[in-house]
């Protein structure tokens, strides 16, 4: 028996299709679940790499305090003043969601900005296909993109080993488990 189940509902993340179309960059203020900040020393140049490269906006700024970017709902990003920033990337990532049609512009347009910052695209064993950038401030960032589940798959069989299965498969959307 499973506690996992669909609730895609929850998410501005579209499902995995050939097709999918990626939501519209979202303009709205709420209470932000969770968000990144990220240090830099040189503010104007982390702001164009993330909107230019890695496709966020300016929701806001405070001049000299902090520049607030996003793409989709839930997808914030904090880029505040720092004297310095450290000179090796870190192992640890932030990962935001994209659509598949995003992958391959996004790797154009980081390497078009900074030659050696990306690294992948690659597929995982739980169905998605990610970029792994490395930005200005040296954080890595990761974009992941899910990829149309095919159930026949490796990655079909991982997931069910941990107890997910596909939509339409087991418990509906929040229904109660015993």
């Amino acid at each position: 028996m499973s506690d996992y189940y669909d609730a895609f509902e929850m998410s501005p993340v579209p499902a995995p299709g050939p097709e999918v179309v990626p939501p519209e960059p979202f303009r709205g203020i709420y209470g932000m679940p969770a968000f990144v900040t990220i240090p830099t020393s040189d503010l104007a140049a982390s702001v164009d790499f993330w909107i230019r490269g890695l496709g966020f906006f300016e929701l806001f700024s405070i001049p000299g305090k902090v520049v607030h970017l996003r793409r989709w709902a839930f997808q914030d990003v904090l880029l505040v003043p720092a004297g310095s920033v450290p000179e090796q990337t870190p192992a640890m990532s932030f990962s935001f969601a994209c659509v598949l049609s995003q992958v391959d512009s996004l790797v154009e347009s980081c390497r078009a900005l900074r030659p050696n910052s990306v690294d992948g695209p690659r597929d995982t064993p739980w169905n998605t296909r990610d970029v792994a950038v490395i930005t200005p401030e040296n954080a890595r960032i990761v974009f992941t993109a899910a990829k149309p589940f095919d159930p026949d798959s490796q990655e079909a069989r991982n997931l069910e080993a941990v107890g997910i299965t596909p939509p339409g498969v087991g418990h509906g959307d929040n229904e109660q488990r015993q």
